[in-house]
């Protein structure tokens, strides 16, 4: 039997990338998965994989959220873990953020999570425990050049996380990952652009761009039984991006060249 026979999870942002790697283990490991995905196709393809359920849903949109969470609970009797995958990003300078991209980024990724996390908690808390994975990001920790907007939504959802665990625990446990570099079709740009992003990859400790599934791994491990005693945490996947110390890294590095240490 798998680890998550007899439960019932729901994935936001289900239908391409970490979300659909995630629905993918998540069956794997015999759970009953809903996928939530804007892209009503997109969620159909996975929905069918998995053998589970589709929804086309707008994370900004409440009211479909609830419904869609609701009617899970209709078909299947119960909901026990919510991964809110759902997001996006942009690139640009603080200063040229308008008021709709502004609202479009915070809406999506900080707003989403809220949405689905108070659809999914009074079902969660009626099944008697389960879990919910909220999908933040690095940039929430540690923002990066020209995504103002973005890191701000995602340092949110990384205090949403922590209040929703010192809110409904012990029944629901409540964590975050936080990825680094992943490729996922959000991520499709460094694909167009080898050479501005090789570098990043040099130098990563691991020395590779992080793979989806990696993350879904976590993101399963974060949801199960094997991480009972693990809630309000944000859990870093990134290859080691998060470990140079910001322009003192590659001058420490020529300075040990120099003396023969490589």
């Amino acid at each position: 039997m798998g680890e998550f026979e007899q439960r019932v999870a729901v994935v936001t942002g289900g239908g391409s990338g970490i979300g659909r790697m995630t629905a993918w283990r998540l069956a794997n490991e015999g759970a009953t998965v809903a996928v939530l995905d804007r892209d009503a196709a997109a969620a159909r393809q996975v929905a069918t994989e998995v053998r589970g359920t589709a929804y086309e849903v707008d994370v900004r949109d409440g009211a479909t959220v609830t419904a869609a969470i609701d009617d899970v609970v209709e078909r299947h009797g119960a909901v026990h873990v919510l991964v809110n995958n759902a997001g996006t990003g942009d690139l640009r300078p603080l200063h040229t953020v308008d008021d709709k991209l502004w609202h479009r980024l915070l809406d999506v990724n900080l707003t989403g999570t809220f949405n689905a996390t108070r659809a999914a908690v009074p079902h969660i808390l009626r099944s008697g425990r389960g879990a919910i994975v909220n999908n933040a990001s690095l940039s929430g920790l540690v923002p990066t050049r020209n995504e103002a907007a973005y890191s701000a939504a995602k340092a949110a959802v990384v205090a949403l996380t922590k209040s929703t665990a010192l809110e409904y625990g012990p029944a629901v446990r409540a964590n975050c990952v936080a990825p680094g570099f992943v490729r996922t079709p959000l991520t499709a740009v460094w694909d167009d652009h080898p050479d501005a992003f090789a570098p990043i990859a040099a130098s990563l400790p691991l020395r590779r761009i992080g793979e989806a599934h990696e993350v879904a791994e976590v993101i399963v491990f974060l949801c199960s039984d094997r991480a009972s005693y693990v809630t309000g945490q944000t859990l870093v996947v990134d290859g080691g991006l998060s470990l140079p110390q910001a322009g003192t890294d590659a001058a420490l590095a020529q300075l040990s060249a120099s003396f023969g240490v490589t």
